[in-house]
This record gives structure tokens, C-alpha cells and sequence, in this order.
């Protein structure tokens, strides 16, 4: 379920040309709270980067991820 949800996020990210999500996307996509996401940030389960003062994390990395933590 939660890969399904990427899924989607991903291909509209494709579509858009657009290779950064954000912490908000990530989460609602997930189906997880921003919390939880900032969470893993700091415990570094997931990695992610700080541009200003906003997190963004790479759509490709992201999928990287998924695949070595969740079963698809």
C-alpha cells in the first residue's frame, strides 16, 4: 500500500519533470505525519536534503530506499 502510494507521487513527479519531493508529499504519500518523517531524518533511516530551510528528498533515493526497507 505504501508503494502504491509512492508510485503515484512518483510518476506525477516524472510527468512534471520534477525530481524533489517534499517533506509534506513524502508524508502524505506514505500515509505517515510530517513528525515521523523528521523523525527518521534525525535517526537517519532516511536520507534527505536541506536546502534553506526546507527538507527535499530525491524521488530516485527515495525508490532506492523502498526498495532495500519494504517488500513490494
Amino acid at each position: 500500500m505504501v508503494y502504491y502510494k509512492l508510485e503515484k507521487v512518483m510518476k506525477m513527479r516524472e510527468e512534471d519533470n520534477v525530481p524533489l519531493i517534499s517533506v509534506e508529499e513524502l508524508a502524505h504519500y506514505l500515509g505517515l505525519r510530517r513528525q515521523t518523517i523528521y523523525n527518521w531524518l534525525h535517526k537517519k533511516k532516511i536520507s534527505g536534503m536541506k536546502i534553506g530551510k526546507v527538507w527535499r528528498f530525491d524521488r530516485k533515493e527515495i525508490e532506492k530506499w523502498l526498495d532495500k526497507c519494504c517488500i513490494r
